[in-house]
């Protein structure tokens, strides 16, 4: 009954439209009425009503045969293209071919592309300018899926943001300084590196040498093109053996491993500058609370005294134990020439757009 339904729907929307249906049309019809069953005798019987506004040729009822309509539909349609013989010719009824994906380098390009990237990894905070910029880490924690409180395996965490804390992070002599400033608006006097709960240091430059040392030997692969904040990159998949890991994983300064990990390392295909770069824990020994350790920082550029610099953006770093997921949210604002305490007034700006982070369609 729904079947019947649907079809006198159809018919009575082709009976409206009769005196400019396509040939397009005509195929959406035809699937419509196979897809529900309609008699061939039925089928034929609303064609005889129709009128096209395009030429019906002998190619395009050889190719509306194959959708499994019967004789009498056939001979209606052999009736409609003696009708429309003087009139405009359709377009093809075949699907156009889609854009040939754009092929990866050749394995000696992308041999070099990653030679390039590691000796630019490798001296990146060489090249970096005394500064100062406003961190601002936003910690939120949430049950673990599938743990005692956090419901199925699977589903998606309840997370509850903890504290915002805003953080004066001043490089200066290549070295990063981490003074707290804020936490939840409110000033404070706390020794960031002993503040209880997740926290994060080393995004301008540990996180690159983590992975492109020598000493790690790396392995590199392509793995696809991608589309950060309109710029077009290269992601190469690596991984790192444990034996050769220096990511360190800390529980309450308590206890620590170096786990094996792997990632992503988007580079930008003009530049050859690291536009972002994951990191996933692997097998973390058993006995170990944490679980599994995950990083994303993306870089962009700021201006610091009227020059361009390629600069840590935005970080999150997520850890799960059995029952417990933390996740840090750090934003890297306002950067500015290293100047003295007296010249700066914090506060804690709105967070980034999520379009600042998220990868883009695949390029054309």
């Amino acid at each position: 009954m729904r079947y019947r339904l649907l079809a006198a729907l159809f018919v009575f929307s082709l009976a409206a439209t009769a005196q400019s249906l396509s040939v397009r049309q005509l195929r959406s019809f035809l699937e419509s009425s196979v897809k529900m069953k309609q008699s061939d005798k039925e089928v034929a019987g609303y064609l005889a009503h129709a009128k096209l506004s395009e030429k019906l040729d002998d190619r395009t009822i050889e190719e509306l045969q194959s959708l499994g309509i019967g004789p009498k539909t056939v001979a209606a349609l052999r009736t409609l293209r003696e009708q429309s013989e003087n009139l405009a010719a359709a377009a093809p009824l075949t699907p156009e071919a889609k854009p040939r994906p754009i092929p990866p380098p050749s394995a000696e390009e992308q041999a070099a592309i990653i030679a390039e990237v590691r000796e630019y990894a490798l001296n990146y905070t060489k090249g970096l300018p005394d500064f100062i910029c406003t961190q601002v880490t936003r910690r939120y924690i949430a049950p673990s899926p599938g743990g005692r409180y956090g419901g199925h395996a699977g589903d998606d965490p309840s997370w509850q943001l903890q504290d915002t804390l805003t953080i004066r992070l001043s490089y200066f002599q290549q070295k990063e300084d981490y003074k707290l400033i804020l936490v939840n608006n409110t000033v404070t006097q706390q020794d960031y590196q002993k503040l209880g709960g997740a926290i994060s240091t080393g995004e301008f430059g540990s996180m690159l040498k983590d992975i492109f040392e020598p000493e790690t030997e790396a392995r590199f692969e392509w793995d696809h093109w991608a589309t950060l904040r309109g710029r077009r990159a290269m992601a190469f998949a690596y991984h790192v053996a444990q034996p050769r890991s220096h990511w360190m994983l800390d529980y309450n300064r308590e206890m620590h491993v170096f786990p094996a990990y792997s990632g992503l390392v988007y580079v930008d295909r003009e530049s050859h500058q690291i536009l972002r770069v994951t990191l996933v824990s692997e097998n973390i020994p058993a006995d170990f609370p944490i679980r599994q350790g995950e990083t994303v920082l993306d870089y962009d550029y700021q201006t610091i005294s009227d020059h361009p610099f390629l600069l840590p953006l935005k970080a999150e770093n997520r850890m799960r134990t059995s029952d417990v997921l933390t996740r840090l949210d750090i934003e890297f604002r306002l950067y500015r020439k290293f100047s003295t305490e007296s010249e700066i007034k914090y506060d804690t700006p709105e967070p980034l757009p999520d379009d600042q982070t998220k990868e883009q369609a695949p390029p054309k």
